[in-house]
């Protein structure tokens, strides 16, 4: 049986404390109407004063880096961290403003170094957990204060300190994120890797997202095992924080050639380059637009609806109006629970479909009015079956495209796909082809089919790869990605 070094046992059973509760794309901008001139002005107002603010904060950093002491860690600079002062008493706005519409001066995290003083944490062969936490800190920190952030420190020597004074700092600092750093032990000596630590009890969503994040941008940054991600309401230092939090087991020090790599700067240095980098991917969130096209059918739909019921994600499917006919209480199920709909066709028949615009108006009309008679929805967005330029419409799209942009409707192609309209898909080639055609990219329409029992299949660990993505639905206010 595993002893983590979570104070769950022998010295950490006080840290629990009592439980108090490959085609070329272009994005075309679309005219937008509607705007709210109100809403604008007041972004504008925060905007500047976001602006001052900052810069008033950049300056206090610089000085306050003048000034640190020499920190108590040996082998550690004053250069490799910085105190940063109280904020001054700020009048609290009116209308809250969320982490992810703040500038970076404005976003204040707190880095919690577990233990200290008396309290080691867990040690082997001369390794203590308090010092090596220290250090990564102040890795964390001064990458994090490059990025323009405001950053605070629990603790920035080898002082010892209550779990609740821990918490109560990100929660009085006013803090929008909190990490607390630990290092692992376990009686099996090849247990290894990167684990993560959140409570439901605040928060619970938002830490859960902040933790895959960094657990993944951590693990790609050292090359780390990846375990598991744990819900646990026993901890105090994260349980009390009212915002989003996590404890990140960095390694075990139980396993001696992890225990060489953590006591290592360059190692050290790598791990907090991934905690950093994923903690700015969380306060910078990356939007994808799932979509799914050539549905409804009766079971696999269902299938996906259910997955994305469960995890509260809104899709677009882009339906085929046969299939609607034979299945529309499915097409009003996608429609009720919130989803975006589209057309792709009638008929998924090339031939007939792109012969000339005219037979593609006509295929059009036909699926519109399938859906609007199952659904009640006037659709304004549409996909091309094929893509908007493929082997079968090459003498024609550019007429079509023209004429139903002419008639108000928008059409989006695609920027990543599952390639998972092929014979015999396998779940693992699937999950591959998305994340490697993603590319990273900040905006990412996705390309999946419904109607694909294996893609239903492995939906769920499919959307497990993308934690720093917000899914999103499309709408006529999304400007299209167009082949």
């Amino acid at each position: 049986m595993r002893r983590s070094g979570l104070y769950l046992g022998g010295l950490y059973v006080e840290y629990a404390g009592e439980y108090n509760h490959s085609v070329e794309w272009r994005e075309k901008p679309v005219g937008k109407t509607g705007k709210n001139i109100a809403v604008f002005l007041l972004a504008a107002v925060l905007a500047v004063v976001s602006v001052n603010s900052a810069a008033g904060r950049v300056r206090k950093i610089r000085a306050t880096a003048e000034e640190a002491p020499e920190t108590a860690v040996a082998g550690v600079s004053k250069e490799s961290f910085t105190l940063i002062p109280q904020r001054e008493q700020e009048p609290v706005p009116t209308i809250p403003i969320s982490v992810f519409d703040k500038a970076p001066g404005d976003i204040v995290i707190v880095l919690d170094p577990g233990h200290g003083g008396m309290d080691e944490g867990c040690a082997r062969e001369g390794v203590e957990e308090k010092e090596l936490n220290l250090r990564i800190v102040y890795q964390i920190q001064r990458k994090l204060l490059e990025k323009g952030y405001q950053v605070r420190l629990t603790r920035s020597a080898d002082t010892e300190l209550a779990l609740e004074d821990r918490a109560k700092t990100a929660n009085e600092a006013g803090a929008d994120l909190c990490i607390s750093i630990h290092q692992n032990a376990s009686d099996e000596r090849a247990a290894e890797g990167i684990e993560i630590w959140y409570s439901g009890q605040n928060q619970a969503d938002e830490s859960k997202r902040l933790s895959e994040i960094i657990r993944k941008y951590a693990v790609q940054a050292t090359g780390a095992a990846s375990r598991e991600l744990i819900e646990n309401e026993e901890l105090h230092v994260i349980r009390e924080c009212t915002m989003p939090s996590c404890l990140i087991e960095t390694g075990f020090l139980s396993n001696p050639a992890e225990r060489t790599r953590l006591a290592s700067p360059a190692y050290q240095e790598q791990l907090a380059e991934g905690i950093a980098a994923g903690i700015e991917a969380y306060l910078n969130p990356k939007t994808m637009y799932l979509t799914f096209d050539d549905g409804p059918s009766e079971e696999n739909t269902a299938h996906v609806l259910d997955i994305l019921k469960a995890r509260n994600i809104k899709a677009t499917f882009f339906l085929v109006g046969e299939n609607v006919e034979k299945h529309p209480e499915m097409a009003k199920r996608i429609a009720q629970e919130g989803h975006t709909i589209g057309i792709h066709c009638y008929s998924h028949d090339y031939k007939a479909l792109y012969q000339s615009a005219e037979s593609y108006l006509a295929d059009f009309e036909k699926a519109r009015e399938a859906v609007k008679a199952a659904t009640g929805i006037e659709v304004k967005l549409f996909r091309f079956p094929g893509g908007s330029i493929n082997n079968h419409n090459k003498g024609v799209y550019q007429q079509i495209a023209q004429e139903m942009e002419g008639r108000g409707y928008i059409y989006y192609d695609w920027n990543a796909s599952l390639e998972d309209a092929v014979s015999n898909p396998k779940a693992e080639t699937l999950i591959k082809n998305a994340v490697s055609s993603t590319l990273g990219r900040k905006k990412i329409i996705l390309l999946a089919h419904d109607v694909v029992e294996e893609t239903g299949d492995c939906l769920e660990e499919l959307l497990d790869q993308f934690p720093e993505y917000q899914m999103e639905p499309l709408s006529e206010e999304v400007d299209p990605i167009q082949f």
